[in-house]
């Protein structure tokens, strides 16, 4: 019954469905890290007991793995080598498609973010818990770097994984996805610059412009079929 729903829908609707789900899914956990934030309910009790732990356990060699982590992940390096990856990509195998996808994902989740940021105008921690304090100077929430690593990775993993579908492939990139988005949001906690809730909805945005993405992505793959089927 499902499947045959399914097939009734017209063809533009079967294109963005999937991808509206995942930027459905976004949005939503997205806005409700947001109300809890605001509420001061669930994360109050956990994102400055888990700073202080953080705080507690540093080491000197952590830090400085930490430090370059989170720094090839910022504002300054990432935008340079998703730039330049984009360019090689799009001169190597002649499409501008894939790399105009990505470069238009890191953008717009950009943009969400820093409209957000100005918008609900979080604090960062305390400067007891940054490593350097004063050395960011945006608000908190979300997190730019969780953002942005999100983004690129969920929306990267994608592109290269429709290329070659599998359950296989699907997992690998998946587990690998969010392993590097968890080790960037574990790198801004440890150093103290953002909260768990601040990471977390970063991840979520990522999601919600994955889903955009994909929305995009299907729209171009119907528009290319149609104009294939015109005589």
């Amino acid at each position: 019954m499902v499947r045959r729903a399914w097939e009734r829908l017209p063809p533009l609707a079967r294109a963005l469905v999937p991808g509206l789900i995942v930027a459905g899914l976004g949005a939503w956990w997205f806005l409700e890290i947001l109300d809890e934030v605001i509420e001061r309910d669930t994360f109050e009790k956990i994102d400055q007991p888990l700073l202080e732990w953080f705080a507690a356990h540093r080491t000197p060699w952590l830090t400085s793995v930490m430090t370059g982590i989170t720094t090839l992940f910022g504002p300054v390096v990432l935008p340079i080598l998703v730039g330049v990856g984009s360019l090689v990509w799009w001169r190597r195998t002649g499409s501008w498609r894939d790399p105009a996808l990505l470069v238009a994902a890191m953008v717009v989740s950009t943009g969400i973010s820093v409209l957000v940021k100005a918008t609900v105008a979080r604090d960062r921690p305390a400067d007891e818990f940054q490593t350097v304090p004063g050395v960011e100077e945006s608000f908190s929430f979300p997190s730019g770097h969780s953002t942005g690593t999100a983004t690129l990775v969920l929306t990267l993993a994608y592109l290269l994984w429709r290329r070659r579908r599998g359950k296989r492939a699907f997992a690998a990139w998946a587990v690998g996805s969010v392993a590097l988005i968890a080790l960037v949001a574990t790198t801004r906690m440890y150093l103290g610059y953002h909260f768990l809730s601040d990471v977390l909805a970063g991840a979520c945005l990522g999601l919600f412009t994955l889903g955009l993405v994909i929305c995009a992505d299907r729209w171009l793959d119907l528009r290319k079929a149609r104009s294939a089927s015109v005589p």
